[in-house]
């Protein structure tokens, strides 16, 4: 494995064990940063008329049965991964919930203190909200002066969870389905999440050099509020600095279509792995690996998280990619949604109500309020 000088090569820097990236003349596709509810808007109209072919609004809650609403909303991501066994245990990366209560800080501190020691920890370690999706939330904790400026963010009776720092850097996303009465699933879609870096060259300033940069001066209003205390500072000379730690889209990661790197040993070695997790038919895993001769022969593979109904195939986001494509893919995982649904209650499980779908919508949307600003 070669890591790239970032003196001499013309290319973005990116994490040692990832393909090198390559941004065309369009930094953004037109549509990449558009308002979810716009992108949406197909959605919505083909889930209504499946909804009448089907007879059902909620058939796609039933996904994945084991889980409360497939995941779609307001589901804390500790009930799925609670329920993993074996392999997928395995692969998990360690973590533990902590639910937030109205005694004094330093308390309740000492009692993820005691947590850590327990699941025998290190700092650096992740934080993130139990309920939660595209990253909101998300840090990265150095100590516990850390840990308790983020607990401060939270209204009592929230659950945060903590979770090991994942020993590679390099990640994707892998979109997994499997239909309940299958032997085996498939990959429907692999990305690339690279993490953005500037380079420093010993004169000008963190501000400067994500100005100079093509894509990032065009997403500088999310970096200059997370980096705000480092944007007067000059970055040394060969230096690479990382603009995001939380590989979410939303927050300025790179996404690129990988589908091309898709094997049959991958998809062998997740099939092995999500066999351990029972009813699980749809999702996306967010994962890390060692390099992108590992990912593809399947070895290495680290889960950070598992990404349920409301989760998309990553590689819409490529900044290359077409509108049309984009769609078409949103439209196909809504109707395999409906599909899988309906499957799984010919086997016998049952449609969740509305009331239930709007209750844990409208949990998620009043605990979004507090999270703490994106690593």
């Amino acid at each position: 494995m070669t890591t790239q000088d970032p003196l001499k090569n013309t290319e973005p820097y990116v994490s040692p064990g990832m393909p090198p990236l390559k941004i065309s003349k369009k930094t953004t596709s037109f549509f990449e940063f558009w308002p979810m509810w716009v992108m949406y808007l197909p959605v919505v109209l083909q889930w209504l008329i499946l909804s009448l072919f089907y007879r059902s609004l909620t058939l796609p809650l039933l996904a994945n049965p084991n889980l409360k609403l497939s995941g779609m909303v307001g589901v804390q991501k500790s009930d799925l991964l609670a329920q993993a066994k074996g392999k997928c245990d395995e692969a998990i990366l360690d973590w533990f919930t902590y639910e937030i209560d109205d005694r004094e800080l330093d308390k309740q501190v000492q009692d993820i203190e005691n947590l850590i020691a327990r699941n025998k920890f290190d700092f650096p370690l992740v934080c993130k909200p139990d309920i939660g999706c595209r990253g909101s939330g998300v840090k990265l904790v150095k100590d516990f002066d850390q840990v308790k400026k983020y607990l401060q963010a939270y209204p009592s009776g929230s659950f945060v969870m903590l979770q090991k720092l994942a020993s590679f850097e390099p990640e994707a996303g892998v979109f997994f389905i499997k239909e309940p009465k299958a032997k085996k699933g498939k990959i429907i879609s692999l990305a690339l999440k690279y993490s953005p870096y500037v380079v420093g060259n010993g004169q000008d300033t963190l501000e400067e050099l994500i100005l100079k940069d093509k894509r990032a001066s065009d997403l500088i209003h999310l970096y200059r509020s997370r980096h705000k205390s480092q944007l007067s500072k000059v970055i040394a000379a060969g230096e690479p600095y990382k603009l995001v730690f939380s590989a979410s889209h939303s927050k300025g990661a790179i996404f690129k279509d990988a589908n091309d790197y898709i094997t049959d040993r991958l998809t062998q070695s997740l099939n092995e792995i999500l066999s351990d997790l029972p009813e699980f038919y749809y999702g996306r895993l967010d994962i890390k690996f060692p390099d992108i001769e590992s990912l593809q022969n399947g070895n290495g593979i680290e889960i950070v998280e598992i990404n349920t109904a409301s989760s998309e195939p990553l590689h819409i986001w490529d900044g290359d990619a077409s509108f049309k494509d984009a769609i078409m893919s949103l439209l196909f995982q809504y109707r395999m949604l409906f599909k899988l649904g309906s499957q799984n209650r010919s086997r016998g499980f049952k449609t969740p109500g509305l009331k239930t779908l709007l209750a844990h919508w409208q949990k998620e949307r009043r605990l979004k309020e507090f999270y703490p600003e994106t690593d």
